[in-house]
């Protein structure tokens, strides 16, 4: 075959693409055979890669010593400015990076975002290859920061590695450094949901409340809707009640989400419920808007526990906050036929309206009936509303420790439900341990 072009948008011959692939495989006999022709060693392909970048990043060290007995320049760049150098760091190879450090190579050099060996290593996780820069070179500076401002710490903890960072940090190096868009390694980690990675450099004593731009790695891990990170933080003493530039809290953002896992967590760690965003809309607002149902029962039950035990518990008691206790939906045995004689209640005797009289009877305020009243499912929607209040109040009750027969029939006798209180109460009476409902219900 004759020696020509490969094609109109290429730049290399037939015989310079075959001894870039035999640089890749690692052929020696094709190789030999090539440069004994007289092939240019140096050829570049249009994105300005040559053999030895090709035999470097694939790790072929027979290879490149092959190459590096024709072709001396070790030092240049593709046109993404990463030379054999990087390429070795980038993908691990120790014994590659070891020959190159023998032959000369500039050890500062860095490609054209920035990224020196150093990062090319910590981002990749190539525990090995670090090890050597750190410990075998000189003059490498281990918080040197990329075009972005990220040192090794923060590519490592962007992307997840955890035996990097636990490296990085018994190295020495400097936990609290921020990016050019503010970031410290823990925003990066909790944006991206590497839970272990930011218990890890939390260890440090870095500050979980700690800004970028605009936010804390709280709100970050929130809106990214990384549970296990938003725990850790929590367990961190981050502060719950921060507000984003929007003014949201964390809770904000899970209730405009919807995320019901998160919500629960923040909720059972204590958060101020009354906070509003530049709307002016409290996070209970902001889940009735967006018709997420359960999360504004959630909220509303917090927020009668709240108020529970500020009222009932003195300053010796310890608060039931982080206790076993949730505010989701109630699916327990224990209260299922409870829950059912609600159903029955809401949709087959309450008329319209009465479930808000009863609801004020239990102190739920204007703004839970407001939020429990945004659902719309059709005229009847009453019967549902008054369903969900029975079940926010029925969790109240049971965190207390009331009768929940007792306190039903002291409510319906308040709102002129005289007959349901009293059938309510026979059949208790009838029936201690399984409280029924007469069979018009």
């Amino acid at each position: 075959m004759e020696d020509e072009l490969l094609s109109e948008d290429d730049i290399l011959l037939w015989s310079e693409k075959e001894l870039h692939d035999a640089a890749k495989k690692n052929d020696m006999g094709k190789m030999q055979e090539l440069i004994k022709k007289g092939v240019d060693v140096k050829a570049k392909n249009k994105i300005d890669r040559k053999a030895l970048h090709w035999a470097a990043g694939a790790g072929n060290e027979q290879a490149l010593c092959l190459l590096l007995d024709h072709d001396t320049d070790v030092d240049e760049r593709d046109s993404f400015g990463m030379n054999a150098l990087l390429l070795a760091s980038w993908f691990g190879h120790l014994k590659i990076l070891q020959i190159l450090v023998s032959c000369g190579a500039k050890l500062n050099c860095e490609n054209k975002d920035g990224l020196s060996m150093l990062h090319c290593a910590a981002q990749r996780g190539h525990i090995t290859v670090l090890e050597f820069i750190m410990e075998d070179l000189e003059g490498i500076c281990l918080d040197r920061a990329d075009k972005a401002g990220k040192t090794a710490l923060h590519l490592a903890a962007e992307h997840g590695q955890l035996e990097v960072v636990e490296f990085l940090i018994g190295m020495g190096c400097t936990h609290g450094l921020k990016d050019k868009e503010e970031n410290t390694a823990v925003h990066l980690a909790a944006k991206r949901g590497h839970a272990e990675v930011l218990q890890k450099i939390m260890e440090t004593g870095v500050d979980a409340n700690e800004r970028n731009v605009q936010i804390t790695p709280l709100h970050l891990a929130v809106f990214n809707n990384h549970t296990d990170v938003v725990r850790r933080l929590i367990d961190a003493d981050c502060d719950l009640d921060v507000t984003d530039s929007r003014q949201q809290t964390a809770l904000h953002i899970a209730a405009e989400h919807g995320w019901q896992d998160l919500a629960e967590i923040i909720l059972m760690s204590g958060v101020n419920l009354n906070l509003t965003d530049k709307q002016g809309k409290t996070s209970l607002e902001v889940a009735a808007r967006g018709n997420h149902v359960i999360l504004v029962d959630m909220i509303i039950k917090a927020d009668r526990f709240y108020k529970w035990e500020r009222d009932n518990l003195t300053n010796e008691q310890e608060s039931c906050v982080g206790r076993p206790l949730s505010f989701k939906q109630d699916h327990q045995p224990e209260t299922q036929h409870l829950r059912s004689v609600l159903w029955s209640l809401a949709t087959k005797h309450l008329c319209r309206g009465e479930w808000k009289i009863l609801a004020q009877h239990w102190d739920f305020s204007d703004a839970h009936i407001r939020a429990i009243e945004q659902q719309w499912t059709g005229m009847k929607s009453y019967k549902e509303h008054g369903h969900r209040m029975l079940l926010v109040w029925l969790h109240g009750v049971v965190v207390a420790g009331e009768n929940p027969i007792k306190t039903l029939y002291e409510g319906l006798v308040q709102i002129s439900r005289a007959d349901l209180a009293e059938c309510i109460r026979q059949k208790a009476n009838a029936d201690t341990s399984s409280p029924k409902m007469c069979s018009t219900m």
